[in-house]
């Protein structure tokens, strides 16, 4: 018999992602994100897919309290979330494809694993282009290669193998811009020009491999709603051998994820 995890039971996907996804994966990126954008006092600062706002949060304790941050975010559930940390930011609804600002807007706009899943990749890069400020400093982070994050890539044939590819690829999609040259030439095309992209080492820690896959189900742009609890009981039981490779002897699950963040300072005058 499978244990089930009650906190998934009771929990929203966005509760769950901030208990689970944040630490065991994007908290250690906002710093990261915030240098490459260049964050000082004083500025005023966009987090695009802010999600539940660990990016921002971290901006604004660099902003300081003569900076201001706005955190926009099309899922109102991941807003509510964000709200309750009583952080000096201002949440806002809406697309990144159509950001509800004036040109030449903000000092830096930063955007951490979002960019994948914009239904108008393109739009998104204008929009924050858009609304920068001659002068401005945007970074946008995107995982990096599904095969240079060796984990995530044996869930991934394990998921291909067991309920075929229509799962598997939705597990795949947050990795789709895991390419330099791609992103280099979606950039081009968006008009956002001196762009470099560089590679950063990152660690994916989950406490267990019951509590990673727990929380990939939960995820509502790859796994969520994809399995039954039949098909989710399989996939629990099958994790185990094929990820006891990553696996500490105190059963924490730890395996490399690196990201490619995209910089770019907007010239002119």
């Amino acid at each position: 018999m499978v244990a089930r995890d009650r906190r998934s039971d009771v929990r929203s996907p966005a509760e769950v992602y901030e208990e689970r996804f944040v630490p065991a994966l994007f908290q250690q990126w906002a710093p990261v994100v915030a240098d490459a954008a260049g964050i000082g006092p004083g500025q005023q600062v966009l987090d695009v897919a802010c999600g539940t706002g660990v990016l921002a949060c971290a901006v604004a304790e660099r902003v300081g309290q003569s900076g201001a941050v706005v955190g926009l975010d099309l899922n109102e559930a991941m807003l509510v979330v964000a709200r309750r940390k009583g952080a000096a930011v201002t949440w806002e609804a809406g697309r990144a494809e159509a950001l509800p600002f004036p040109e030449a807007r903000f000092d830096a706009v930063v955007s951490q694993f979002g960019l994948m899943f914009f239904a108008d990749q393109l739009a998104a890069l204008r929009q924050m282009w858009r609304v920068l400020r001659p002068g401005g400093r945007l970074a946008v982070a995107v995982c990096g290669a599904l095969d240079r994050s060796p984990g995530y890539a044996v869930l991934a044939e394990l998921l291909h193998r067991l309920f075929g590819p229509p799962v598997a690829d939705a597990f795949r999609a947050p990795f789709a811009l895991g390419d330099p040259e791609r992103l280099r030439a979606l950039c081009e095309t968006a008009g956002v020009v001196g762009v470099q992209v560089t590679q950063h080492d990152g660690t994916v820690r989950f406490a267990s491999i019951a509590d990673l896959v727990f929380t990939e189900r939960a995820c509502v742009w790859t796994l969520g709603g994809l399995l039954d609890e039949a098909q989710f009981a399989r996939l629990l039981a099958e994790a185990g051998p094929a990820l006891l490779p990553f696996t500490e002897a105190d059963g924490t699950v730890a395996f490399a994820m690196p990201a490619l963040i995209i910089t770019a300072t907007k010239r002119g005058g």
